[in-house]
């Protein structure tokens, strides 16, 4: 069941999985993408684990408030942005807010891991570990290929099959060249995705945000929660130097990369992920071990 919560000034769309009192995850997503593109099966496997996992909206996508007032920004380095990766971040802590969460572990996926610095950078008190997926300090580290620049830029869809369609097209580029494409639950999610909020706009200024916050390296290095950086080798999208450098910056963050990995979560590696998710919450803060 979505459930929504007021949260820095707009309402943010949520469900949880798990029980309550339970160890607090929060799962934050990507560039124009919806709660729904966390896999319930994903969710459930985490919360089995002992944790209360909550997945929600960013604003402008899916059932959260849309910033339609806000028009679409230019997408060019320096031009202005109708708000930035710290604000989406303050969501998040608004959220937790709303949950009752003095704090919480924190795992974010491509923007969603960016979302997910900015909030440990932030709101450090608020992270409790900071597992960043597929993400990148900074737009200019680990840029996209051409082919997947073009999949990201491709223009909007006029219909629901079309969506489906696009979405299909654009994570055979994006996606894990090392597994099978799961292209049932693509279409999927895609057609529950256009269903629930189809808003080309909304994810142009999050992409906006990402281009106006610039470099979080040296708010990075001065984080001290434990911290996780995962990232596939073949990721076209957010490429290794990415991964690389969001470790390299962290202090005594742990780098996992795995070959035929791309810029999505292939199923046969979620066990290996979410154990590395879970020894990460055990281990002692950069500042405890220093």
């Amino acid at each position: 069941m979505t459930l929504m919560a007021k949260s820095n000034g707009i309402e943010i769309a949520y469900d949880s999985f798990g029980t309550p009192g339970d160890r607090p995850l929060l799962l934050i997503m990507g560039l124009g993408s919806q709660l729904v593109h966390w896999d319930e099966e994903f969710c459930e496997l985490l919360a089995a684990r002992g944790h209360h996992v909550v997945r929600y909206d960013n604003r402008d996508v899916g059932l959260s408030t849309h910033l339609t007032e806000a028009g679409v920004p230019e997408l060019v380095p320096g031009a202005a942005a109708p708000y930035l990766l710290s604000d989406m971040a303050d969501d998040a802590a608004g959220l937790m807010d709303a949950l009752g969460w003095p704090a919480a572990h924190v795992l974010g996926v491509s923007m969603g891991g960016m979302i997910a610095q900015a909030l440990a950078i932030g709101h450090p008190d608020r992270v409790l570990s900071l597992t960043s997926i597929m993400s990148t300090p900074g737009p200019d580290v680990g840029p996209p290929t051409p082919e997947a620049m073009a999949a990201l830029f491709s223009p909007p869809a006029p219909d629901r099959q079309t969506a489906v369609e696009r979405a299909l097209e654009v994570w055979a580029v994006i996606g894990s060249p090392g597994y099978e494409m799961d292209r049932e639950r693509i279409a999927k999610v895609a057609g529950l995705a256009y269903d629930r909020a189809y808003d080309p706009a909304g994810t142009a200024r999050q992409l906006a945000a990402i281009l106006a916050s610039g470099d979080r390296t040296e708010g990075l290095g001065g984080l001290t929660m434990p911290a996780l950086v995962i990232h596939g080798e073949a990721d076209p999208l957010v490429q290794i130097a990415g991964g690389r450098a969001t470790a390299a910056a962290i202090p005594g963050a742990t780098l996992l990369t795995y070959p035929g990995m791309g810029h999505d979560l292939p199923r046969p590696l979620w066990e290996e992920i979410m154990d590395a998710v879970t020894a990460v919450q055990g281990r002692p803060s950069a500042a405890a071990a220093g």
